[in-house]
């Protein structure tokens, strides 16, 4: 009975998770209701999705001795393999998560209107804080040894991550205007825009 209590409990708190995350990423928006102090909501919205995620991550452990039965499928009878494959995605999300909170300042967990827009990692991508965190569900997933819960967080990030990239980047370009759709035309989402380097540097060998 745990078993369906705990899967519940992940999936009502990447929900929740998902909702207060995003809304703590659109404090201009909310401005407009709020005034000034759509900023401090927005900071408590992070704090309590950062809770929930923390729950989350506990659940996913937690399948470890509470599996549901009939969707127990390992990744593989000898365990070290997940834990090498989810081990190096945490490590590499960690040090993206990390930088990108360097660079971004206190603006990671205190939005504020005084912010400025970052530089460092966020010249070669706009969302680096986004590619580290959201891999890291299906990494700890392989560390429980889990294809069910592979699948469902991978499910999971594949339709959240846009979703809260598009929210967020509305409120960036009513914060930040013609600066921040420029960045936008300069700088990958995800991964940096090699084509765009490749024709400047030709443009450059031509000239």
């Amino acid at each position: 009975m745990f078993e369906y209590i705990n899967l519940a409990i992940l999936i009502i708190s990447l929900i929740l998770f998902s909702i207060l995350y995003t809304l703590s990423t659109i404090p201009k928006k909310l401005s407009e209701k709020l005034g000034d102090k759509s900023w401090n909501r927005c900071r408590t919205y992070r704090f309590i999705a950062m809770l929930f995620e923390m729950i989350s991550i506990v659940n996913i452990i937690l399948w470890l001795w509470y599996p549901i039965e009939s969707v127990n499928w390992m990744v593989s009878t000898k365990w070290w393999v997940g834990v090498i494959i989810g081990g190096v995605i945490v490590v590499a999300g960690v040090i993206l998560m990390v930088k990108g909170m360097l660079d971004a300042g206190s603006e990671t967990h205190t939005p504020s209107p005084e912010s400025k827009m970052y530089g460092g990692i966020y010249n070669k991508i706009r969302h680096p804080q986004t590619l580290g965190e959201m891999p890291m569900f299906p990494a700890i997933a392989f560390l429980v040894n889990s294809w069910f819960l592979i699948l469902l967080m991978t499910v999971y990030i594949i339709i959240y991550t846009p979703l809260m990239i598009y929210f967020e980047e509305k409120d960036l370009v009513r914060r930040f205007g013609d600066e921040y759709r420029q960045y936008q035309k300069e700088v990958g989402i995800l991964l940096p825009k090699i084509k765009r380097r490749r024709k400047d540097e030709n443009k450059e060998k031509n000239g």
